[in-house]
């Protein structure tokens, strides 16, 4: 069965060209000698990326292979200006990036609700002959040609927009939280990849207080090498405001694979690693108190590693760690006050107001882009439909009126 989230989408956008301005001199039998009287061209269409919250996916424009605006119309006599052309919007989820095709080079993000950002400009009518009349050349015989039309292939790139996001290996209990916190559904069961699509929950808190949590696939080793599924679905917690590492209290070493996990992500964006960050150890259902007791203070020296630098800057003080089991209910509360603490410290809000005012898309790694197309069921090529060419200005011929 497909499925119904698309996070990737390539289409080839097209501006309406400019018309071109009319050369035409008025010759009627009561003013034989009416001047110049041609028209403006209308401006092309643009095209605009508009966003609406009420999309969670790009699944409606998966089949809009070409979108095109209108071209302006052409000038007519009797200074009669062409029609503009019709501009089109792009509705698209909140956290959607956009990248050249063909370079790889990022263009823009649509990341509030009715944001307007202008993708492709229309082209500017040109001037007909009426405008170029003067003292000295009183009929002139040439008019402008509108300005052409803007073309580029886009890739629609969806980073969905959560205040937390889950990181953590397969089977750690990812989608079972998101189903105790909150009235998400995912798929849930006992093999690895479970969750095959990222998917949201609303939490609740007190006093009608809530924040947004994000489930990904589980990434595994190796997944900077195009290992599992997980590395392809990190760009949707890219622009959380915190993480939540998940490891089974069960594991060997937890130490070690809460590493594995920071080192993926470094290799993914190492500015991840400057993001809050929470370690949850599920399934303490398994495990005994005394257990319990012991990994708490075995874990109580885990540090927070920066990614500001290829050396390993630690923070002051230690990561947070909430023993949980999502089955029970053990924790969850605990884990909740610890998560609304951490989203609403001073230090994490002027996080956010900085990223917001520098934040830096990375370009596209196209070496990669056609894997994930092919994942997606997706042509790499889209045909291109042609056009009649502007018609050469040198065939605009002088009329007559009868009256």
């Amino acid at each position: 069965m497909e499925s119904n989230f698309v996070d990737y989408v390539k289409i080839m956008c097209r501006s309406g060209k400019g018309g071109r301005g009319s050369m035409h001199l008025k010759h009627v039998k009561y003013n034989p000698n009416g001047g110049p009287d041609g028209g403006d061209g209308g401006k092309g269409g643009s095209i605009y990326l508009r966003g609406n919250h009420n999309y969670w996916t790009l699944l409606h424009l998966k089949y809009e292979r070409h979108i095109f605006a209108e071209h302006g119309g052409n000038g007519g006599k009797d200074k009669c200006h062409g029609t503009d052309g019709k501009d089109v919007y792009i509705d698209v989820p909140c956290g959607t990036v956009v990248y050249n095709a063909e370079t790889g080079k990022y263009v823009c993000d649509v990341t509030y609700d009715g944001q307007e950002v202008l993708l492709l400009k229309g082209g500017r009518g040109g001037l007909g002959n009426f405008q170029f009349r003067s003292a000295t050349n009183q009929a002139p015989r040439y008019a402008q040609p509108g300005e052409p039309m803007q073309e580029m292939t886009i890739i629609l790139e969806l980073k969905l927009l959560a205040d937390v996001g889950l990181v953590g290996f397969p089977n750690a209990g990812k989608s079972t939280l998101v189903s105790a916190l909150s009235n998400a559904r995912p798929k849930i069961a006992n093999y690895p990849f479970t969750t095959m699509e990222p998917s949201l929950g609303i939490v609740g808190y007190r006093e009608g207080k809530s924040f947004v949590m994000a489930d990904i696939p589980g990434i595994i080793e190796g997944a900077a090498e195009g290992r599992g599924l997980g590395l392809r679905f990190l760009r949707h917690i890219e622009r959380n405001s915190l993480l939540l590492f998940m490891v089974p209290g069960d594991t060997d070493d937890i130490k070690r694979e809460y590493e594995i996990l920071l080192n993926e992500l470094r290799q993914f964006n190492p500015e991840m690693l400057d993001k809050h960050r929470v370690l949850a150890i599920t399934k303490c259902d398994l495990l005994d108190e005394e257990l319990i007791g012991m990994l708490r203070e075995e874990l109580s020296g885990l540090s927070v590693m920066s990614g500001k630098s290829d050396e390993s800057v630690m923070r002051s003080s230690g990561i947070p760690i909430v023993f949980i089991s999502a089955v029970t209910g053990y924790g969850l509360e605990e884990l909740k006050d610890v998560l609304w603490a951490e989203l609403n410290a001073e230090s994490n809000k002027l996080a956010a107001v900085m990223a917001e005012d520098t934040l830096v898309h990375r370009d596209k790694d196209m070496t990669r882009f056609a894997e994930e197309m092919a994942d997606e069921g997706e042509d790499e090529d889209i045909e291109y439909i042609d056009e009649d060419e502007i018609e050469d200005l040198d065939d605009f011929e002088y009329e007559e009126e009868d009256a």
